[in-house]
């Protein structure tokens, strides 16, 4: 018997999917995104040098000290405002986006417009 659930099963077999074909350059990273039942974390990964150049969670100071989101929702949009502001101050305009197995609607959608507003282009 597994220790994982089915649904986590089914997301790890999309996240093994979609992997094989995006990989992040220095160029254009990675965009990753994790999401838990409160939190969410996203990170822009250099896949050829093996490292993260910038991320950014719900548990940051900066998240924190903002006034309270109405949703989770809202707050995925301001966790994408914000790496696409710090991926932009590294000099790097495009990206991929891997949404990591998980469907693509509400907080992760939200993560990735807020990143398109940002003005990050992927």
């Amino acid at each position: 018997m597994s220790s994982l659930s089915d649904k986590e099963q089914s997301r790890l077999k999309r996240k093994k999917r979609v992997r094989k074909k995006i990989s992040g350059t220095s160029i254009r990273p990675r965009i990753t995104v994790f999401r838990s039942a409160k939190h969410i974390y996203a990170q822009a990964v250099d896949d050829i040098n093996r490292c993260t150049i910038t991320s950014v969670s719900s548990l940051e100071n900066a998240v924190k000290e903002h006034s309270r989101f109405e949703s989770k929702v809202a707050l995925g949009t301001f966790i994408g405002k914000l790496l696409g502001e710090r991926v932009l101050q590294k000099g790097i305009k495009t990206a991929v986006f891997d949404r990591n197995g998980f469907l693509y609607h509400g907080r992760v959608r939200a993560l990735a417009e807020g990143a398109r507003e940002a003005g990050l282009d992927f």
